[in-house]
């Protein structure tokens, strides 16, 4: 009876303590009824608008180029191009990359630890619309491969507005994990969405193409919602779960901590119990698990945890992407006496419109970078030219650097990488990175293994950073060219002359070369570890040089050819056999290969996934 007794009395104080932060059960009742039958003919009739996108304002990553419209986030845009036709079209957005195949790469980047599970994020796009609205619901319009979209943003901010708010926040709308359809037809995406209490017209897509086939391909969204907040919104009744009796958050804070849940007078009396017993090492070890967030907060609830907790040995790895729409000049500022011996820092995304600035950023790194070997800035649009001079004047043991996506750099800043003489894995990807600058970091950066120069349009002569290459860097073993304008024959010779230790090349869109001069047949034979190929786009690829990659190329795992005419059955059939190691091999709009030959060799190929895109 007592033990019953006692439960109820529990679930009846946490129903007064959440019943007063929203006012009682009568006043909401008798508030609701109010308006539900005593007022409705003053309300104001509520009319429901639809909005499609009008200007794409950010992103991190497209499939096309930046001097056209196919492929390219900017196609997001405005009214559906595709949409309800499905498959493999130009009029599209299109995301870098999708599946597991990147992240298997030599190339890519090691993961952080204490990335909480949660975020699933691996790209995203800014779309702002015309008016601002209280949300009722988001559509997206996917044509090719749905299920990418992992989390829908909202934003108090306007960006057409000439008065920005002080505070800009960003409320999520609605989340989930990667996932696939069952088929890669087109849908029309629109998932339960949460109210917020400010009006937006900018909304944050986030995507995760992991668990796909093949490229997701996005047409259009919609924005719908009201004009006023709906007010029965104000008056809405909390629903008090029986299998939620946690405080909530302001609980927790009103409480003094995480640990400290006990009544008023012996809450300050507690001891640490055994933690006092355990080893320092041990509970390092403990709290090492704890995501960042977790880790501040456990560090408010006692000494013992506040020394353990702001150990500069637990911030030697350190990624605030996920908490990109939190963190601010102040977060930094709080983060700079545990970070003293960090190693590895994840900043991508984050401090954009205003949240962090260059000066915030560079007084962090003052104080925290002289052992940093890693750094990710991915998309971190307040960075300017003082920043990167920050960084090459106190990181000198740094050997990772990315800056894909930066693209408000100033050509100028790129200059003072060249000072960072360690560097191992240099990100350039959609940057403004000019040829002097980049041929002064290749003269003063003999060890670079990794460099991603895709989209990389402000480089006049492709030829003369392969000589370069060849030159200089004879350790490098990856190679991103993703669309660049005018390599040459001669500078691709050049460059597997000088560079033969390369295993990934990506040589996508670029249009210049001409299988005819047999470059393609003498970089097959030059470069027998070459395990992933891309010659994306590339009309001229033909059975002879799939018959050098077959014989010399054994190691190959990734090949792209999409859009050859001069591929015949028999070569795919002596590649297959003879590269046994072989993940992936895109052979989308060759005209040889039809669908029925795909099927053939995916059967006699299980291992291999064999790419064949559509349109309808």
């Amino acid at each position: 009876m007592f033990p019953m007794l006692t439960l109820l009395s529990m679930f009846y104080y946490i129903c007064l303590r959440r019943r007063s932060r929203s006012g009682t059960r009568s006043e909401a009742l008798g508030s609701r009824r109010a308006v539900e039958l005593g007022q409705r003919s003053a309300l104001p009739v509520t009319v429901e608008v639809e909005q499609y996108g009008k200007e794409v304002l950010d992103f991190s990553s497209h499939y096309g180029s930046e001097n056209s419209m196919s492929y390219t986030m900017w196609n997001l845009a405005g009214v559906p191009n595709v949409y309800p036709s499905s498959g493999d079209f130009t009029q599209t957005a299109v995301f870098r990359t999708y599946g597991s195949w990147w992240e298997q790469c030599t190339s890519s980047a090691q993961r952080f630890r204490r990335t909480p599970p949660s975020f699933h994020s691996q790209d995203y796009l800014e779309l702002a619309f015309e008016e601002p609205v209280y949300p009722t619901a988001v559509e997206v319009l996917e044509t090719y491969h749905p299920g990418a979209v992992v989390k829908i943003l909202a934003c108090s901010l306007n960006p057409f507005s000439q008065n920005p708010p002080v505070d800009v926040r960003w409320e999520v709308l609605w989340a989930g994990k990667p996932n696939k359809a069952l088929t890669p037809q087109a849908r029309q995406f629109s998932p339960s969405i949460k109210q917020i209490n400010f009006a937006t017209n900018l909304l944050r897509l986030e995507v995760n193409s992991s668990l796909l086939e093949y490229y997701t391909e996005l047409d259009a969204v919609i924005l719908r919602g009201v004009r006023e907040r709906p007010i029965l919104a104000l008056y809405k009744i909390p629903v008090i779960d029986i299998n939620d009796l946690s405080d909530s958050e302001e609980e927790i804070s009103e409480a003094g901590g995480l640990c400290c849940r006990s009544g008023g007078e012996n809450r300050h009396n507690l001891g640490n119990g055994y933690f006092d017993r355990l080893p320092y090492e041990l509970i390092q070890l403990i709290v090492s698990h704890l995501p960042v967030p977790d880790l501040c907060r456990l560090a408010q609830s006692c000494k013992l945890f506040h020394k353990h907790c702001c150990d500069p040995l637990q911030y030697i790895q350190l990624s605030l992407q996920p908490y990109w729409a939190r963190l601010t000049d102040a977060s930094l500022s709080h983060l700079l006496s545990r970070c003293t011996l960090l190693q590895r820092l994840n900043m991508s995304w984050t401090g954009n419109r205003g949240a962090v600035t260059a000066a915030g950023f560079c007084s962090f790194m003052k104080a925290c970078g002289v052992s940093l070997v890693c750094l990710e800035l991915s998309c971190c649009h307040f960075l300017n030219e003082a920043c990167l001079e920050v960084i090459a004047q106190t990181c000198p043991c740094l050997q990772e650097l990315n800056l894909a996506s930066c693209d408000r750099l100033q050509p100028q800043a790129f200059n003072h990488i060249a000072k960072l003489t360690n560097l191992r894995r240099l990100v350039l990807y959609r940057t403004k990175v000019e040829q002097s600058a980049i041929l002064s970091i290749l003269t003063f950066c003999p060890e670079l293994k990794h460099l991603n120069l895709g989209s990389c349009v402000m480089i006049e002569d492709y030829d003369v950073v392969a000589s370069m290459l060849s030159a200089r860097c004879r350790s490098l073993r990856s190679l991103d060219l993703w669309r660049c304008r005018n390599l040459s024959e001669h500078g691709l010779a050049e460059l597997v002359l000088g560079c033969r230790l390369l295993e990934e090349l990506d040589l996508g869109w670029c249009s210049t070369l001409q299988s005819s001069s047999g470059c393609f047949q003498h970089l097959a034979r030059s470069l027998p570890r070459l395990r992933k190929l891309f010659l994306t786009a590339n009309r001229t690829v033909c059975d002879s040089d799939l018959e050098e990659l077959a014989a010399n190329c054994s190691a190959l795992e990734h090949l792209d050819i999409l859009g050859t005419r001069m591929v015949s059955s028999a070569s795919l059939r002596k590649l297959l056999q003879c590269c046994p190691q072989l993940k992936l091999l895109d052979v989308s709009f060759c005209s040889q290969v039809d669908s029925r030959l795909v099927q053939e060799l995916s059967g006699l190929f299980p291992n291999v996934s064999i790419k064949k895109s559509f349109t309808q």
